[in-house]
């Protein structure tokens, strides 16, 4: 568990919470670094093209959360060690943060956020945009801390788990409208 075992504790979860969302934030914002200059290998390739590629990505990605289609996602499919936790929680807790914003280290069972790595790399933004995506990212996965340290609820679980499928679709179509409205407007 992230969280301190509460009042007693040493360092407050609220602490832990700011810890772990600063590694979360951090972490999106390197990946997306890593994809603005990689993006400049597919700047030569005519923009209509990327944005295409962008749209079929999307689609593809949407029926896949419809359950159309059954494609793996490419991640690394193992948990970030309960051992970065152990010694210094602080320090543990930014680590941990860091190596999940960067979407590389553990499970993304959701197809949008690869739909916008690829995006961010064809389209070829500033750098400034891209930092902000990645900023973006961090500060979506550590929203999603954030409100169960907020709820406090037990019941919070079930209540998500039911609500996921449907909410994971609506993502998906919104990126595939997204890309498609912006391939139509270059």
């Amino acid at each position: 568990m992230l969280f301190s075992p509460g009042w007693r504790a040493p360092i407050r979860q609220g602490e832990v919470l700011a810890v772990f969302s600063l590694g979360l934030v951090l972490g999106g914002t390197l990946s997306a670094g890593v994809v603005w200059l990689a993006s400049g290998l597919v700047a030569p390739v005519p923009a209509t093209a990327r944005a295409a590629l962008t749209v079929l990505v999307a689609a593809v990605a949407a029926a896949r959360e419809a359950g159309l289609a059954r494609l793996p996602l490419p991640q690394n499919a193992r948990q970030i060690p309960q051992e970065v936790l152990m010694h210094r929680l602080r320090t543990g807790s930014l680590r941990f943060g860091f190596e999940m914003g960067t979407g590389v280290r553990t499970y993304v069972s959701a197809s949008s956020p690869y739909v916008l790595a690829l995006g961010l790399l064809l389209a070829h933004l500033s750098a400034p945009a891209t930092l902000l995506a990645g900023v973006a990212f961090g500060a979506g996965r550590a929203l999603s801390a954030a409100l169960t340290y907020w709820a406090r609820s037990r019941e919070r679980d079930a209540l998500i788990a039911a609500r996921m499928t449907w909410v994971k679709n609506v993502t998906a179509l919104s990126v595939l409208a997204t890309a498609s409205l912006l391939l139509l407007a270059s």
